[in-house]
């Protein structure tokens, strides 16, 4: 039986990772983002079909559109991820920099969300296990309000609650949707703000598609981050503002 998978975001870093690791499982890989020519090149190289849709998230309802056109182009689609994601180093909260990431990050995000959601409830799937698998990448910043960067943090911690209100909504909901919070630490993408304990976007995206199998509901990137969220939230605040003002 064919499998497929959409990825919001699949033109670099972590989206592009996780296209690649997911085609090596055997998904025929939808591919969305912003930049047409660059995931045509990647869906050329992986071993399985690609389909390929332009896509900027900040454009919600053109968003919502194109996600169900690229659904309904595949055979199947089993697994959504939403990787699509910006942030600035904005301490002097310049209104385009919060704005924009505002956008991408917390109204994208729910109007793709939402649309994966309507799709996987309403498209009859009667030969699956589950209905579909929704997988959205927040990021352990979603713990802390960070000083330069407080629009991208709080953004994913929308991201991270918006999903556990979703594993909410699933437990009493006639419908059978996996729903999966990925909170990565430092990557080695054009987002990231460190080098502690950095990985490659291979090693994310390996350890986000065995998520992906075991179906989690929350998974660290890699998992030594737990520890740090865990620091993170036992903290008084005023000594996690002198951390990270």
């Amino acid at each position: 039986m064919t499998k497929g998978a959409i990825i919001v975001g699949a033109s670099s870093g972590i989206g592009e990772a996780l296209a690649r690791e997911l085609a090596a499982d055997g998904y025929e890989v939808g591919l969305a983002a912003r930049r047409t020519e660059r995931m045509k090149a990647i869906g050329a190289e992986l071993p399985t079909k690609a389909y390929v849709a332009t896509m900027d998230v900040t454009d919600t309802a053109d968003a919502r559109e194109g996600f169900f056109e690229l659904a309904n182009a595949m055979p199947a689609v089993d697994v959504v991820v939403l990787s699509a994601g910006v942030g600035s180093i904005n301490p002097d909260l310049e209104w385009t920099d919060e704005r924009r990431t505002i956008d991408v990050n917390v109204r994208g995000f729910v109007a793709v969300a939402t649309a994966a959601l309507e799709y996987f409830e309403t498209t009859p799937t009667p030969e699956k296990e589950r209905d579909g698998h929704l997988v959205g990448i927040s990021s352990v910043a979603a713990h802390v309000g960070i000083g330069a960067l407080p629009a991208y943090s709080a953004s994913k911690a929308f991201v991270s609650r918006y999903l556990e209100g979703l594993r909410a909504r699933q437990s009493r909901s006639e419908s059978d949707v996996a729903i999966t919070t990925v909170e990565p630490g430092y990557v080695d993408t054009e987002l990231s703000y460190g080098s502690f304990w950095e990985c490659s976007p291979e090693t994310a995206a390996e350890q986000i598609a065995r998520a992906i199998r075991k179906e989690r509901e929350h998974v660290y990137v890699t998992r030594r981050w737990r520890l740090v969220a865990w620091l993170l939230k036992a903290m008084p605040e005023s000594v996690r503002r002198r951390l990270v003002a």
